[in-house]
């Protein structure tokens, strides 16, 4: 199934005495591109995650929002910095004396001061606490990779619609193209018959012309290809497998077929619909840009 590069999935529960919430969102990119915000005594969550969500997501720029908080109070101590607090109080007093301000210095005050009283645990069980995050990485992931599938499917029916458009196109040129020989040569047979007075008309040599020009505007070749690269461009959004950069190839194939159509045009109505063609072209590549 098609999927868009542009995606958003949370996840959300306890487990093993941890609350864990997980955010995953992306947005277009050429290549996986990934980058987190986790606690810092997490940090060694990081990797896995990164090696975890490529396995699912092969394009895009991936972020990755990861709270969690500990339930248990086991295995943690209170712990005082009594050099800092100490400090903190000889500075005080000081302040007090110097200015004459009152000293309502009191515990409650001086624990509130930065890193006079730390939490200290015990070491994390990487393993566990991995296992755990992951539970509720798989629910966010879940839910990003169906936003992603419901924007592929948005974005693959909008692509099939314009190639539908394109094939109607291509289908009205193949029937313009031989006429447009027949007026060329009427053209050139009323500007010799004028030229020659009513003198006689060399049918070898408007034969000999006829074909020179039917060679030289002839597209038969140009639009089986862009027929076979439509047929291609079906095939592939109807893979299982990422796509997007075979997608991007081939619609760069699709506008150089167009492009020699329309350099082979000596046509205005020939030329309006080669101009609409590679409309349609610019509007796909610009869809295809979201696919991973």
């Amino acid at each position: 199934m098609i999927r868009s590069m542009t995606g958003f999935g949370r996840g959300q529960d306890t487990v093993n005495g941890l609350s864990l919430a997980v955010e995953i969102k992306s947005v277009n990119h050429r290549y996986y591109e990934y980058s987190s915000r986790l606690p810092r005594a997490y940090g060694f969550l990081d990797d896995k995650l990164k090696n975890y969500l490529q396995q699912r997501i092969s394009r895009g720029k991936v972020d990755v929002y990861v709270q969690i908080e500990s339930l248990e109070t086991a295995g943690s101590e209170v712990v005082l910095n009594a050099a800092l607090a100490e400090s903190y109080l000889t500075a005080l007093k000081e302040l007090s004396d110097r200015y004459g301000v009152r000293d309502d210095i009191s515990v409650t005050n001086l624990s509130r001061y930065p890193d006079v009283l730390t939490v200290r645990q015990t070491a994390l069980d990487e393993d566990a606490v991995w296992e755990s995050v992951r539970t509720v990485t798989d629910m966010a992931l879940t839910r990003f990779v169906a936003m992603r599938e419901q924007e592929g499917a948005r974005l693959r029916d909008d692509v099939l619609s314009r190639a539908a458009t394109i094939l109607q196109a291509v289908k009205a040129v193949e029937e313009r193209s031989p006429q447009t020989v027949k007026e060329h040569m009427d053209k050139v047979v009323a500007r010799m018959r004028e030229l020659l007075d009513g003198a006689a008309v060399d049918e070898g040599r408007l034969l000999t012309e006829a074909a020179i020009y039917a060679d030289k505007v002839a597209v038969a070749e140009e639009t089986v290809r862009l027929r076979s690269h439509i047929d291609q461009l079906h095939q592939l959004l109807e893979s299982d497998e990422p796509v997007g950069k075979k997608l991007d190839f081939l619609v760069q194939e699709m506008n150089r077929e167009t492009n020699t159509i329309g350099s082979k045009c000596n046509d205005l109505q020939l030329t309006r619909i080669v101009v609409d063609i590679k409309a349609e072209i610019e509007k796909i590549r610009e869809q295809i840009q979201n696919i991973e």
